[in-house]
């Protein structure tokens, strides 16, 4: 039984990021209907970009107090000016193409995005600076170290949030009329386009700490990271109904827990010969299960189809 909790919070620390992640996938999908598959590599810029104002900011004596906030803002202004530029530059001119014209365009941006990754921090890992001791906290057995507490809790603040904001404010209201139809909203007299572009400027912010707090759990990351937590918080939304902003939060927590808990029952039973390393194959199971079984989701699909 203790295993089994300890998994679960740890599944929880790994799901609430997949969470964060997958909101982007699916405020973008439940707005203009695309799978953003460059959303991935916005978290990889974000992580990234924080670690390199955190050794900037630490290397000119800079309290760690106020270098995080700032490390943060950085990764945030980056990947909110990237998140506008890919939709304006990118996606707005292909908004009443064939379907399949922005995803092979989703798909050309991740690929630069990649590259432009690797020219300016190279192809090996980049290593984020040991901020807070990495000794556990214990409690009723249960191992949860600083970094994890601060993850969990900044996760589960935002996700509560961005509820909020989607459901409580005339920000959200535009936002459900433009997925609901948007030419009736444009008659409405809402701003359809900048409406859109706010979207995707909100699901890069969110990609920016979800980036940082990865580089915080595991210490490093590179220019390839951002495509297997693309595929997982991808996953995560289609689990639990992409489009559905609620959805998307229940499939991140389902997601981690599924995978942490799954690593590590599955390596005592195999003899030692599966474990952890064969945890990304969790997530790609339970994405075929559903697409198989339930193809809307967990909690199904809150868009009417357009005509």
């Amino acid at each position: 039984m203790s295993v089994l909790l300890q998994e679960g919070i740890n599944g929880l620390v790994l799901g609430s990021v997949y969470a964060l992640i997958a909101l982007g996938y699916s405020m973008v999908y439940g707005i203009v209907g695309l799978i953003n598959f460059a959303h991935g590599d916005v978290v990889m810029v974000g992580a990234l970009s924080a670690a390199s104002c955190l050794a900037a900011l630490l290397g000119l004596h800079t309290p760690l107090w106020l270098a995080l906030p700032l490390a943060g803002l950085g990764a945030l202004v980056v990947c909110m000016s990237l998140g506008w530029s890919i939709e304006r530059l990118a996606y707005r001119p292909l908004r009443r193409a064939p379907r399949l014209a922005p995803l092979i365009t989703a798909i050309g941006v991740s690929i630069l995005l990649q590259n432009l990754a690797i020219l300016i921090w190279g192809r090996g890992f980049i290593a984020l600076p040991v901020m807070f001791s990495n000794q556990p906290w214990v409690w009723a057995g249960i191992r949860m170290t600083v970094v994890q507490m601060v993850i969990l809790g900044l996760c589960l603040l935002l996700m509560v949030a961005l509820l909020l904001l989607i459901h409580r404010s005339s920000f959200g209201r535009m936002m459900r009329a433009v997925a609901q139809n948007p030419e009736a909203a444009r008659l409405m007299g809402i701003d359809v386009d900048r409406t859109i572009a706010q979207a995707f400027v909100l699901g890069s912010a969110l990609a920016a700490l979800a980036g940082f707090m990865v580089m915080a759990d595991y210490g490093q990351g590179d220019a390839s990271m951002g495509f297997r937590l693309g595929l997982k918080a991808f996953s995560a939304a289609v689990l639990g109904g992409i489009g559905n902003i609620g959805g998307a939060v229940l499939g991140g927590l389902l997601l981690g827990v599924i995978e942490s808990v799954g690593a590590a029952y599955l390596a005592p039973l195999s003899g030692g010969v599966l474990g952890s390393q064969y945890e990304d194959v969790f997530a790609f199971i339970v994405l075929i299960a559903v697409l198989v079984w339930r193809p809307s989701g967990l909690l199904g699909q809150m868009q009417a189809d357009r005509a």
